[in-house]
């Protein structure tokens, strides 16, 4: 019995190392420092830069945020339960940590900081702003739109000179031809609730970002979009899993 509580005291160590590694990852140009993607899944991605962590849209469903490192920020785009997950949410909170929310998050999240469509701050030397991310052509049943305008938020980050967009919840929105100097675009493709792949070749063809990643993708194939974009070489599909 001895010679097990070493063991597995180890492993219990090694845990959120092994944990960690389970994720696609990808290593982002950034001018001084590394910027680090790591895919979750579904709405759900860790940006690791300077030793700052950042949780978007924490599910826990995309993963165990109990073996993953604790967030500096956590960036959410509005209060659906795959985007605002409250488990996880306190899984990978920590004292100190600060939460970004779209307004209809406020009740759900004591402590969270609301940003409203527009607004912009920097924390921790990283530029934060949040964007309009709504629908114009997916409706509920009754008519209203799954994702309201002025409800929810996309993000824009600003790592250095790095630029980075989270759309969150969204169609192709004509606030997207607003976009410049884009280096990287995490756009949904998830019927009937975001963008058809068509849409997303659009939302790309307005703003030309230099790698679009798409995300929240569920059951709609997202090589689809490679197909689109075959002939605009200058913006590079990268599909991970993120369905």
């Amino acid at each position: 019995m001895k010679k097990l509580v070493p063991a597995i005291l180890f492993i219990c160590l090694c845990l959120p190392t092994f944990a960690h590694a389970l994720y696609e990852k990808d290593v982002l140009d950034s001018a001084t420092g590394d910027l680090v993607a790591t895919f979750l899944g579904h709405g759900s991605l860790m940006l690791e830069f300077n030793k700052q962590v950042i949780q978007i849209d924490p599910w826990s469903q995309a993963a165990n945020y109990a073996f993953l490192p604790k967030a500096d920020i956590v960036l959410i785009t509005h209060n659906h339960p795959d985007h605002l997950d409250p488990v996880a949410l306190k899984k990978t909170r920590q004292p100190g940590t600060t939460v970004i929310i779209s307004e209809n998050c406020l009740s759900a999240v004591p402590g969270g900081q609301v940003m409203k469509n527009g607004e912009a701050r920097a924390i921790g030397g990283i530029g934060i702003m949040a964007l309009p991310a709504y629908n114009r052509v997916h409706l509920r049943d009754n008519g209203e739109p799954y994702h309201p305008k002025g409800e929810g938020n996309g993000y824009l980050l600003t790592f250095n000179e790095t630029r980075v967009y989270i759309a969150g919840d969204t169609e192709d929105i004509p606030e997207m031809d607003n976009l410049e100097d884009i280096d990287y675009a995490f756009l949904p493709m998830n019927l009937p609730y975001t963008m058809t792949p068509e849409m997303v070749f659009n939302a790309v063809l307005g703003f030309k970002p230099k790698v679009v990643y798409p995300y929240h993708y569920g059951d709609t194939d997202p090589t689809r979009l490679v197909e689109l974009l075959k002939d605009l070489p200058e913006v590079e599909v990268r599909i991970r899993r993120m369905k």
